[in-house]
């Protein structure tokens, strides 16, 4: 039996995620009162149904939003598989989201608050789902496709008691990804910016790749950043994690943190069934096997 919470900032992506899983065979419940989650999973348990999906939002009582945690910690004391997936976006790109569609945002429609308070609002008000959520992703340069995808592959493919292990790179200009567990800063290393000839490349080309592996401090910092993954992932898998996203950031995302992560990736993958590899800046991902591809 499964529940999927979503919840997060509205303009984020809450619709599409819920149609995604309903697309996928989820009896699908939008906008459900907190205070009635008990009740539906008192009725999940009894076995009417295998897989239900809801959205919450910061419609709800204050008092039902602070309850939350707590219900959930008694949820996962039965044997339902429940998750918690949380939407967020730059506030920036909300603003421009609802002034491009023109719609209210659901806490200004009965009060006096600007789009840029109820935004802040809704934040402050989810803050308790969020600090809860088995996974987080950030929407802000996600197409709607790019979404469902995500929720197919994270969501309604994640297997009950495995931990899902995803390396990610990025660029510190741009902020650190939301949805970051761990974050390794590589950007002490030799940086292939400053030569021209390389400016254009990625980690994932071979002359940086050789540029890189030119300075033995590069290796060093790989060998570091992979023995504390391996020595500490037992104890986060023990820790009945669903989701853990290990990030490494270098100043723009597309040298340094590619390169890292390509090779930590892979070797994770050797140990590993199944880990995902996303090169943010990049706007790539994929899923590796054992063999590493």
């Amino acid at each position: 039996m499964q529940l999927v919470i979503i919840s997060g900032r509205s303009g984020s992506g809450k619709s599409v995620a819920l149609q995604a899983l309903e697309d996928l065979g989820f009896y699908a419940i939008d906008n459900l009162p907190a205070m009635l989650l008990g009740s539906l999973v008192g009725e999940l348990e009894n076995g009417h149904s295998k897989r239900i999906a809801v959205s919450i939002d910061a419609r709800n009582l204050p008092e039902a939003l602070q309850r939350f945690p707590a219900m959930l910690e008694e949820f996962r004391q039965g044997t339902l598989h429940c998750q918690v997936v949380y939407l967020t976006s730059d506030a920036r790109i909300l603003l421009e989201r609802y002034s491009h569609t023109r719609r209210r945002h659901p806490l200004t429609r009965y009060s006096d608050m600007t789009l840029a308070e109820a935004i802040d609002s809704e934040e402050q008000a989810l803050s308790g789902i969020r600090d809860v959520a088995d996974l987080v992703i950030d929407t802000t340069r996600l197409s709607v496709h790019e979404l469902r995808a995500r929720i197919a592959e994270q969501v309604a493919g994640h297997t009950a008691g495995r931990l899902t292990l995803t390396v990610e790179s990025f660029g510190f200009k741009r902020g650190v990804p939301p949805d970051a567990d761990i974050v390794f800063d590589a950007r002490c290393l030799p940086n292939p910016y400053w030569d021209p000839t390389l400016r254009d490349s990625t980690g994932c080309d071979q002359v940086i790749i050789d540029f890189l592996e030119d300075y033995p401090i590069v290796a060093e910092m790989q060998t570091d950043i992979l023995a504390w993954v391996q020595k500490w992932l037992p104890q986060y898998e023990s820790s009945q994690r669903s989701y853990l996203t290990v990030a490494v950031g270098c100043t723009g995302g597309q040298h340094r943190s590619v390169y890292l992560a390509e090779r930590i990736a892979r070797a994770l993958a050797a140990q590993q069934s199944r880990v995902r590899l996303r090169h943010r800046e990049l706007g790539q991902q994929r899923l590796l096997d054992s063999t590493g591809d």
